[in-house]
């Protein structure tokens, strides 16, 4: 059939979930997106074709959020956008190329969402006494944060350079932030959508750091001149209520797909699984101050890598353990499993647009491997990589099967244009502890995944996140794409469209979004929407917080990417 006649009957036999003006067509199960000629079913079930018109609208290119006024703590509004850099490293960038090219594909990047439960015991929130940067004021508020970006979404007209509608979302990694069951609940109904309560413990109030006491940390409610108040943190009367009470998200209306990353799979994003750290997450003693001096040491241990059990940090909760809160203890908080994880990817109560299992299947689930390929266009193929050691360590890197596996999926696909999606950018592969499931099994770090990438002519992008930071990079036949997190400032997703100029040259036109929250905020405005300014203007002043270098140069952000055609 064609795209457009397929999609008729897709809708007909009422199997595809499609968003107003998005056109997208999904087989479910299959594991494939496919965007199909812009159309939008109305109310009445009949097919409408939607105008494909390039849009800069809700984009960066439009307008960026941005401070106001000076002082310590700064209030932000409308800034002005950024406009699009060319980059040529890869190929010539040839005249005429923006009438003659089509769109091969278009979907958004989400990265590095670190969904969290604030309340949980196993909270290394303590490490602030070390570094103001230990310790995000904002991180209450992940979950109407990340509402709000899949309304930005939904909201995109098509691709802003070519009106592309968008096919896909892929999240590259850091779902969760602390591997915990709850979390991935969370994280999985805002994606597909429904309504998620982001409280745990006491279903009756708040239990954590910031009704403390603490000055340590932004006490929002209270009085107490706390470290972020005499920064110009505000106080908020009803802001623990309203940062716990129900949000609702409306889950993307176009599939999407997910990628793994350390804080998934690893407590704390650092630590190997084990019944210590079960046992602390169900448990009902949370610590939350420790000696600066001591924070600071395991600040050092933790940022060698030369810890992957933990052994320093579970001896801090040990040790102070007299030190630790008394707080209501919840099973929801257990860390998942692998299998839990893909379990869960799988469940159909999160199935939403689709496709079952977000790329996961039952054979990833049977072999307990959290790789995949999927077809994202008759001539593009996605590839997404599970780049984080089971072992242990924030840093990443690949195992032997897996890498065969790459291997052979890049040689089955040399006719495709290949995109390949991991957590680690290569400069973040550099941890090779082995897998304690693979004892035997030797780990491949980022330089030996970018000569296996290089040897193949059809990739064009490697697309990642995990540093928190807008950067690009060009490695001689095809780009790295790295993107900022949704958690910290300037908290970022990325549209990216990959074209065909057919003149010998391919483009890959990237373009970073917000969220649908407004950038000026309202500290009276503890609503949903609110929330989520708030959220985006804390992130900008949380101590520690450095926006500049997570932005990164114009030439990380808007850009056009040009690489020759294979």
């Amino acid at each position: 059939m064609s795209a457009l006649n397929r999609r008729n009957f897709l809708l007909a036999s009422g199997v595809t979930a499609v968003g107003a003006g998005l056109g997208i067509a999904l087989v479910p199960g299959s594991g494939d997106a496919k965007a199909s000629p812009a159309a939008a079913q109305s109310a009445t079930g009949t097919l409408s074709v939607v105008p494909a018109a390039p849009s800069t609208t809700g984009t960066t290119l439009r307008t960026v959020a941005a401070p106001r006024g000076s002082g310590s703590y700064r209030r932000l509004a409308d800034g002005p956008g950024w406009s699009r850099v060319t980059r040529t490293e890869l190929a010539a960038a040839k005249s005429g190329r923006a009438g003659r090219r089509t769109a091969l594909a278009c979907f958004v990047q989400l990265t590095d969402l670190h969904i969290t439960d604030v309340q949980s015991p196993l909270r290394t929130e303590f490490l602030r006494a070390g570094k103001p940067g230990g310790w995000r004021p904002h991180e209450a508020l992940t979950v109407a944060g990340a509402a709000s970006l899949v309304e930005r979404v939904n909201a995109l007209r098509g691709g802003p350079a070519t009106g592309e509608p968008v096919g896909f979302v892929m999240t590259t990694g850091d779902n969760t932030d602390n591997n915990s069951q709850l979390e991935l609940e969370w994280f999985l109904t805002v994606m597909s959508g429904g309504r998620i309560t982001p409280n745990s413990g006491d279903p009756k109030g708040y239990e954590g750091v910031q009704d403390s006491g603490l000055k340590l940390f932004w006490q929002p409610e209270a009085t107490l001149r706390d470290g972020d108040k005499q920064l110009g943190f505000p106080r908020l009367a009803g802001y623990l209520d309203a940062a716990t009470r129900q949000v609702t998200s409306p889950g993307l209306s176009v599939p999407w797909y997910s990628t793994v990353g350390n804080h998934d799979m690893l407590t704390s994003g650092a630590y190997a699984y084990d019944s210590f750290w079960h046992d602390l997450a169900t448990g009902s003693r949370k610590l939350q101050s420790i000696p600066s001096a001591e924070a600071a040491k395991l600040l050092k241990i933790i940022g060698s890598g030369t810890d992957p059990k933990g052994i320093a940090v579970r001896g801090a909760f040990t040790s102070y353990a007299s030190k630790a809160r008394t707080v209501t203890a919840d099973d929801r908080r257990a860390p998942f499993t692998p299998h839990g994880y893909l379990t869960a990817h799988l469940d159909p109560a999160h199935r939403g647009a689709g496709p079952v299992g977000h790329g996961y299947t039952e054979a990833n689930l049977q072999g307990d491997k959290m790789y995949y390929s999927f077809r994202i266009a008759d001539s593009v193929v996605g590839i997404s990589l599970d780049t984080t050691d089971r072992g242990g360590d924030y840093r990443g890197s690949l195992g032997t099967a897996q890498l065969n596996w790459l291997k052979a999926e890049l040689t089955t696909n040399a006719d495709a244009t290949v995109l390949v999606f991991s957590h680690h950018p290569s400069w973040s592969m550099t941890n090779l502890v082995t897998d304690p499931a693979h004892p035997g099994e030797k780990r491949h770090g980022g330089d030996e995944l970018l000569a296996l990438l290089k040897k193949h002519r059809n990739v064009a992008a490697w697309i990642n996140g995990h540093s928190h930071r807008n950067k690009i990079v060009a490695h001689g036949t095809f780009w790295e794409v790295s993107t900022a997190s949704h958690v910290d400032f300037p908290q970022l997703a990325r549209v990216i469209e990959l074209t065909d100029n057919h003149d010998g040259t391919l483009s890959l036109i990237t373009t970073l979004v917000e969220s649908a929250a407004p950038h000026r905020t309202d500290f009276a405005d503890l609503s949903q929407t609110g929330l989520a300014a708030l959220y985006r203007e804390l992130a900008y002043n949380a101590p520690g917080a450095t926006p500049s270098t997570l932005t990164g140069a114009s030439s990380d952000r808007n850009v056009e990417l040009l690489l020759k055609k294979h």
